[in-house]
């Protein structure tokens, strides 16, 4: 059972996927956590549903509310990292921390190029093949256990162009400025292309630090689900722990007698 002083985690998954992306981390942590994970416009649920920058944030900040215990830790991956930054920027009020996870590299420049290409080359491909490329890789790289739940979602490639090309040429270290929450930039160590921006994010932000998984990959929370999680978890913790002690020094401020003068 979760406490009061426990701060809620709303998950946001990547590209192509949907919220049973999550399925490890919201196992683990539920007992501990108020938690929640969702599809972004386009994906999963709401398959149906137009992709947009603003809309994702709509959605997000709809689980947010629906866990009804004030700002929350946003954990998003890759596409959901991007979609997670501009969550931040436009409702601050509800973000107690982020987590970003495989987004740490600019979307501008030289970066952009081979996303465009992928975003470009996706819908000549029978979305049923690709779904099959991808329900046989999943299966061999995990145990079902970590994997089931997102290839029982099934894959939007439908939205990948749509949402790449919003996303690619908008962000870089310096969307980071606009995150007034601390950060966690939560990378596999392995995950060359994602994380060469992590530095420079982690400089742009005043409460930033970077923790990588070992051996993990671009999906790292399915590499290592246990290391991710439990980074989460520690990062969640250390802001509830935070919290509290910022409040008994509030306390006792307002507990001693005025001095006279």
């Amino acid at each position: 059972m979760t406490s009061a002083e426990e701060p809620p985690i709303v998950f946001v998954h990547g590209t192509r996927f949907s919220a049973g992306q999550w399925s490890p981390q919201l196992a683990a942590l539920e007992d501990e956590f108020p938690v929640a994970a969702v599809d972004l416009p386009g994906h999963g649920a709401r398959s149906d549903q137009p992709w947009s920058l603003t809309a994702a944030t709509e959605v997000i900040a709809a689980a947010v509310d629906s866990l009804d215990r004030g700002p929350a830790v946003v954990v998003g991956h890759s596409l959901g990292g991007y979609a997670s930054l501009e969550f931040a920027r436009r409702c601050p009020e509800r973000l107690r921390g982020l987590v970003l996870a495989g987004a740490s590299v600019s979307t501008r420049g030289q970066w952009a190029r081979p996303y465009r290409w992928t975003a470009g080359l996706v819908p000549r491909i029978p979305a049923d093949r690709l779904a099959r490329w991808n329900d046989r890789l999943l299966r061999r790289l995990y145990p079902p256990e970590v994997v089931e739940a997102t290839i029982r979602s099934g894959y939007a490639f439908h939205t990948l162009p749509a949402a790449w090309n919003e996303v690619l040429g908008r962000f870089d270290a310096g969307a980071m400025r606009h995150v007034a929450a601390p950060v966690l930039i939560l990378n596999g160590e392995k995950d060359t292309v994602f994380r060469s921006g992590e530095r420079e994010f982690a400089r742009a932000h005043p409460d930033a630090r970077i923790e990588l998984i070992p051996r993990a990959r671009h999906l790292a929370n399915f590499d290592d689900p246990h290391a991710f999680t439990d980074a989460v978890r520690r990062f969640a913790r250390q802001l509830r722990d935070d919290a509290s002690r910022s409040g008994s020094r509030r306390s006792l401020n307002a507990a001693e007698p005025p001095t006279e003068g």
